[in-house]
């Protein structure tokens, strides 16, 4: 037997909170689209409650199907503005947290949950400010045997996720940004967005630009030898 499977690491680099935050408001379907749309969670990642904007930095952990021991400890050793990012192996049939640990997390300031399992007092998140992300939800309660594993590189939505990352979510789902890639992705993103912006209002000023959207997209549809009857 090895203490493989069974490991809580203490100490995680994170990135600037200054640099983190440079990410507040920028959708998450612009920064996915900046890197090249492989980095962003599947589509059963959603939002659970009211509050669905998450800017935090990855606190991982790992659990085996239906038991959240390990996620109990994670609540006590991350820190505010992280956001704690659960492998629980897609597992539904027990949850992995409730009204009670949502609590508890939001009192110490944690920036968020993503889960890849279940959750159950969905309800009582209307009424919470702490966004939360999972699978399903279900009444079931959680073992509480173990083993498990902190800060260490975990599966969750389709993605790798490693400590330290950043995560953005929004009401389309999350992204994951490497912390090494964080400033020029931020850079790009924030410069995505804001052509956006430009293109909304001159929609809503001056009616659609007509012939630079079928310049644009007849361009791809020449190229590709599409026939038209």
């Amino acid at each position: 037997m090895t203490n493989i499977g069974n490991r809580i690491f203490t100490t995680i680099e994170r990135p600037s909170k200054g640099l983190v935050e440079q990410f507040r408001g920028i959708p998450s379907s612009n920064i996915g689209d900046i890197m090249n749309r492989l980095y962003c969670m599947r589509e059963y990642i959603r939002p659970m409650g009211k509050t669905s904007s998450v800017v935090g930095i990855a606190f991982t952990v790992k659990v085996p199907d239906g038991d959240n021991v390990f996620l109990h400890r994670a609540l006590d050793l991350a820190e505010p503005g992280d956001v704690i990012v659960v492998d629980g192996n897609g597992c539904l049939t027990r949850s992995l947290m409730g009204e009670i640990m949502f609590t508890y997390a939001q009192n110490k300031g944690i920036a968020g949950f993503v889960l890849d399992g279940a959750i159950r007092d969905v309800d009582a998140l209307e009424a919470l400010d702490i966004p939360v992300y999972a699978v399903g939800v279900t009444p079931q309660g959680p073992y509480k045997n173990g083993p498990g594993e902190i800060n260490v590189p975990v599966a969750c939505g389709g993605q790798v996720v490693m400590p330290g990352d950043i995560l953005v979510g929004d009401g389309d789902g999350v992204c994951v940004i490497r912390a090494e890639d964080a400033e020029k992705i931020v850079k790009l993103a924030r410069g995505k967005f804001g052509e956006e912006l430009r293109i909304l209002e001159s929609y809503r000023k001056n009616g659609n630009d007509t012939e630079n959207h079928q310049r644009t997209y007849t361009a791809v549809t020449d190229r590709i030898e599409t026939y038209y009857y």
